[in-house]
């Protein structure tokens, strides 16, 4: 490709594959010159790289906000019912317990089915293996210890709140949200 740099008045023939710039000038003849500074494919690369690397960043400090401890509230009182810890465990995908039943302490899961038949609410584990992805949790299974059943999750930030969102599709168009509070 031919450039024409007009500062410089230079006929500027560049070679892609071997980085090699021709120049023909008025004044010095035609030279050779290996181009040494990064091309133009590598600025752009080098141009993104800060950016996906603050996303990531980002993301991760989002699902990070994620772990801990969260008030559920029951949706028709509005009381704080429990606690649940969300933890990270070592197989890198996330879990969550009822770490405190704040009402009805003694409560066991009646509806429950196979291990978790009969079960002390108290301890029980209500979120299972979700994985990180675009700052969110998902893939996982939340159970309702009021139904016993088991629903497809998602678990993301909004502001200072968790939302979990369960439903008995995948995409989670049928289904509801609750959302908890430190």
């Amino acid at each position: 490709r031919t450039v024409f740099d007009e500062k410089t008045g230079i006929n500027l023939l560049q070679l892609k594959k071997k980085n090699i710039k021709i120049c023909i000038s008025k004044k010095k003849g035609v030279s050779l010159r290996r181009n040494t500074f990064l091309t133009d494919y590598h600025m752009k690369r080098l141009f993104f790289l800060p950016l996906l690397c603050l996303m990531a960043v980002s993301l991760d400090a989002q699902v990070s906000q994620i772990i801990g401890e969260w008030q559920t509230v029951d949706d028709k009182t509005g009381e704080v019912r429990a606690i649940v810890t969300i933890y990270r465990a070592s197989d890198g995908l996330y879990y969550g317990k009822i770490s405190k039943m704040l009402m009805y302490s003694d409560a066991v899961c009646i509806s429950c089915t196979g291990d978790l038949k009969d079960a002390k609410v108290e301890g029980l584990p209500i979120i299972q293996a979700f994985h990180e992805e675009n700052g969110q949790l998902v893939g996982g299974k939340v159970l309702d210890p009021e139904s016993g059943k088991f629903y497809h999750g998602k678990i993301y930030m909004k502001g200072d709140a968790l939302v979990l969102r369960g439903s008995i599709d995948r995409a989670g168009l049928l289904g509801r949200s609750q959302v908890w509070r430190r």
